[in-house]
């Protein structure tokens, strides 16, 4: 009798420890998620305060001046589109193409499980080291010295590749292996069921590997100051090999200023390259709204 009674308490209390150590977890979490949101709507919210009496069109279209308030952000902001669009141009068609040949063309011999093993190292690497490599191969070698757009297209290129690699690897690897089945079924040959069957359906997973890069590639300060090392500029990049800056160091140089002013510019700097990365993010999600098809179920 005792026994009976003794193993319906010692479960109960089993139970009530297990419910108390799942609410302490949840409580733990939920506080994390409310610290992190909270500080950084008390940053954009600074930001927003800082910089918003400073936003209008004078500093959109005017550029970088040693007094606060004719200075403007017009050249780093176009330096900011012709990096990010040529390495968009670079990453995409070499990043994808990557992850097709290794998941569906690819044999699985040690050479090529080498290579995938690189490519997961080469997304850690620090952005400062491929900044060094760019000067000495890109801007040294390739180029003969000069700082130019190109050199930091290459150079961004290197550094956000593996991520949209290992990105569109993932997307592949979750399409349904029932899917390409049914292709061969059909007669499809394996390019033919890459193009019509994978590639549609893997491409939403794409978009979001891609639009992260590049929001890296845009957000990157170090490999750009190792190549461009320009922070007043007084022109808009007009071809390839035209010289640059961009918004982050634009940014980080107005904050190093001693006037109070700057602050501000360099607050309004910042709305402006968020408003960029939001615009890009929308982009991608309109993007993958479109053509992700999800199966009958």
């Amino acid at each position: 009798m005792n026994k009976t009674t003794a193993t319906p308490t010692k479960r109960q209390r089993l139970r009530s420890f297990r419910v108390l150590r799942d609410r302490i977890f949840v409580t733990g979490f939920v506080l994390a998620v409310v610290i992190g949101i909270a500080g950084l709507a008390a940053l954009l919210l600074d930001v927003l305060v800082d910089g918003l009496p400073f936003l209008n069109w004078n500093f959109l279209s005017s550029y970088a001046s040693r007094k606060p308030l004719e200075s403007g952000i017009l050249a780093p902001l176009a330096g900011t589109v012709w990096i990010v669009g040529m390495t968009a141009l670079l990453t995409i068609p070499i990043g994808v193409g990557t992850a097709i040949y290794l998941e569906e063309f690819a044999t699985k011999s040690r050479f090529n499980r080498i290579i995938e093993l690189n490519i997961a190292n080469l997304a850690g690497v620090p952005s400062v080291i491929y900044g060094l490599l760019g000067l000495a191969v890109f801007v040294q070698f390739l180029f003969n010295g000069s700082r130019n757009v190109t050199a930091g297209a290459l150079t961004m290129t290197l550094l956000v590749l593996p991520i949209v690699v290992i990105a569109s690897q993932e997307a592949i690897k979750a399409v349904p292996s029932s899917y390409r089945d049914a292709a061969y079924a059909m007669g499809a040959n394996r390019w033919q069921v890459v193009k019509a069957v994978v590639l549609p359906q893997a491409l939403p997973g794409m978009m979001s590997g891609i639009i992260l890069a590049l929001s890296r590639a845009i957000g990157e300060s170090a490999p750009i100051l190792i190549i461009s090392s320009l922070v007043w500029v007084t022109f808009v990049p007009s071809s390839p090999d035209s010289k640059f800056t961009v918004l982050p160091l634009q940014i980080f140089t107005w904050i190093s200023q001693p006037q109070h002013s700057f602050r501000g510019i360099a607050a309004a700097g910042i709305i402006v390259l968020l408003v960029v990365l939001l615009s890009m993010n929308g982009i991608a999600i309109w993007i993958r709204s479109k053509y992700q098809s999800r199966p009958e179920q």
